[in-house]
Protein backbone atom coordinates (compact mmCIF):
# COMPACT_ATOMS: atom_id res chain seq x y z
CA UNK A 1 0.00 0.00 0.00
CA UNK A 2 1.41 3.38 -0.94
CA UNK A 3 -0.17 6.55 0.54
CA UNK A 4 -0.41 9.22 -2.19
CA UNK A 5 -0.17 12.93 -2.02
CA UNK A 6 -4.20 13.04 -1.24
CA UNK A 7 -3.80 10.94 2.22
CA UNK A 8 -0.36 12.99 2.90
CA UNK A 9 -2.10 16.53 2.52
CA UNK A 10 -5.64 15.52 3.46
CA UNK A 11 -3.74 14.38 6.86
CA UNK A 12 -2.04 17.67 6.56
CA UNK A 13 -5.16 19.85 6.44
CA UNK A 14 -6.65 17.74 8.77
CA UNK A 15 -3.98 18.68 11.50
CA UNK A 16 -3.29 22.03 11.11
CA UNK A 17 -7.34 22.59 11.80
CA UNK A 18 -6.83 20.32 14.91
CA UNK A 19 -4.13 22.73 15.87
CA UNK A 20 -6.59 25.29 15.65
CA UNK A 21 -9.53 23.44 17.02
CA UNK A 22 -11.92 25.91 19.05
CA UNK A 23 -10.66 29.01 17.30
CA UNK A 24 -13.10 29.51 14.31
CA UNK A 25 -13.01 28.34 10.56
CA UNK A 26 -9.46 28.63 9.32
CA UNK A 27 -8.89 29.77 4.94
CA UNK A 28 -7.49 26.79 2.77
CA UNK A 29 -5.26 29.74 1.55
CA UNK A 30 -4.26 30.48 5.04
CA UNK A 31 -3.39 26.29 5.20
CA UNK A 32 -1.84 26.10 1.99
CA UNK A 33 0.52 29.22 2.37
CA UNK A 34 1.64 28.05 6.08
CA UNK A 35 2.50 24.58 4.40
CA UNK A 36 3.78 25.20 1.13
CA UNK A 37 0.90 23.33 -0.63
CA UNK A 38 -1.26 24.02 -3.89
CA UNK A 39 -4.43 25.68 -2.65
CA UNK A 40 -6.32 24.03 -6.02
CA UNK A 41 -5.12 21.04 -5.07
CA UNK A 42 -6.22 21.10 -1.17
CA UNK A 43 -9.35 22.23 -2.56
CA UNK A 44 -10.06 19.17 -4.16
CA UNK A 45 -9.78 17.23 -0.81
CA UNK A 46 -12.16 19.44 1.36
CA UNK A 47 -15.31 17.44 -0.51
CA UNK A 48 -14.48 14.19 0.56
CA UNK A 49 -13.41 15.03 3.75
CA UNK A 50 -16.47 17.30 4.49
CA UNK A 51 -18.78 14.98 3.15
CA UNK A 52 -17.76 12.35 5.25
CA UNK A 53 -17.92 14.68 8.40
CA UNK A 54 -14.12 14.94 9.50
CA UNK A 55 -14.62 18.84 8.46
CA UNK A 56 -16.50 21.59 7.70
CA UNK A 57 -17.30 24.57 6.04
CA UNK A 58 -18.36 28.06 7.13
CA UNK A 59 -18.91 30.70 4.07
CA UNK A 60 -18.46 33.98 4.22
CA UNK A 61 -15.72 36.28 4.48
CA UNK A 62 -14.60 35.14 7.94
CA UNK A 63 -15.32 32.10 6.87
CA UNK A 64 -13.05 28.63 5.65
CA UNK A 65 -12.86 25.07 7.17
CA UNK A 66 -12.96 23.83 10.97
CA UNK A 67 -12.54 20.07 12.63
CA UNK A 68 -16.69 18.88 12.82
CA UNK A 69 -15.27 16.77 15.85
CA UNK A 70 -12.09 17.23 18.26
CA UNK A 71 -8.62 16.22 16.96
CA UNK A 72 -8.98 13.54 19.81
CA UNK A 73 -12.07 11.32 17.72
CA UNK A 74 -10.80 11.74 14.52
CA UNK A 75 -8.27 8.96 13.28
CA UNK A 76 -5.63 9.20 10.94
CA UNK A 77 -7.44 5.78 9.35
CA UNK A 78 -10.35 7.91 9.25
CA UNK A 79 -8.84 10.06 6.56
CA UNK A 80 -6.93 7.76 4.76
CA UNK A 81 -9.69 5.97 4.26
CA UNK A 82 -12.00 8.92 2.85
CA UNK A 83 -8.70 9.97 0.45
CA UNK A 84 -7.33 6.69 -0.23
CA UNK A 85 -9.66 4.23 0.03
CA UNK A 86 -9.68 0.69 1.51
CA UNK A 87 -6.56 -0.44 3.62
CA UNK A 88 -5.51 -3.58 2.02
CA UNK A 89 -1.97 -4.68 0.46
CA UNK A 90 -3.26 -7.52 -2.16
CA UNK A 91 -6.36 -7.51 -3.36
CA UNK A 92 -8.50 -11.13 -4.08
CA UNK A 93 -7.23 -12.36 -1.24
CA UNK A 94 -10.44 -14.06 0.21
CA UNK A 95 -11.00 -16.03 -3.80
CA UNK A 96 -7.23 -17.13 -3.64
CA UNK A 97 -5.42 -20.18 -1.93
CA UNK A 98 -1.85 -18.65 -1.94
CA UNK A 99 0.43 -19.34 1.19
CA UNK A 100 0.99 -15.96 2.07
CA UNK A 101 -2.68 -15.17 2.56
CA UNK A 102 -2.44 -15.41 6.14
CA UNK A 103 0.98 -13.09 5.85
CA UNK A 104 -0.78 -10.26 4.03
CA UNK A 105 -3.44 -10.11 6.25
CA UNK A 106 -1.93 -9.55 9.20
CA UNK A 107 0.92 -7.19 7.68
CA UNK A 108 -2.88 -5.27 7.04
CA UNK A 109 -4.80 -5.18 10.24
CA UNK A 110 -0.87 -4.17 11.57
CA UNK A 111 -1.48 -1.20 9.66
CA UNK A 112 -5.23 -1.09 9.89
CA UNK A 113 -4.61 -1.16 13.89
CA UNK A 114 -1.78 1.87 13.75
CA UNK A 115 -4.00 4.23 11.65
CA UNK A 116 -7.14 3.76 13.68
CA UNK A 117 -5.69 4.27 16.83
CA UNK A 118 -3.47 7.35 15.86
CA UNK A 119 -5.84 10.23 16.08
CA UNK A 120 -5.13 13.99 14.88
CA UNK A 121 -4.04 14.60 18.67
CA UNK A 122 -1.20 12.57 18.74
CA UNK A 123 -0.52 13.38 15.35
CA UNK A 124 -0.27 17.09 16.40
CA UNK A 125 1.72 15.87 19.46
CA UNK A 126 4.37 14.37 17.52
CA UNK A 127 4.44 17.26 15.20
CA UNK A 128 5.52 19.89 18.28
CA UNK A 129 7.47 17.08 19.69
CA UNK A 130 11.29 16.79 18.43
CA UNK A 131 12.59 13.88 18.28
CA UNK A 132 15.30 12.44 20.69
CA UNK A 133 17.93 11.40 18.32
CA UNK A 134 17.28 14.80 16.67
CA UNK A 135 15.27 13.70 13.45
CA UNK A 136 11.80 14.82 12.56
CA UNK A 137 8.97 12.67 10.97
CA UNK A 138 6.27 13.24 8.87
CA UNK A 139 3.54 12.04 7.76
Amino acid sequence: MKISTKGRYGLTIVVVLGTKYGEGPIPLRQIAEEQSLSEAYLEQLIPPLRNNGIVKSVRGAYGGYMLAKPPAEITSGDVIRVLEGPIQFVEGLEDADIPQRELWKRIAEAVRDVLDTTTIEDLMKSEATPHPDGYMFYI
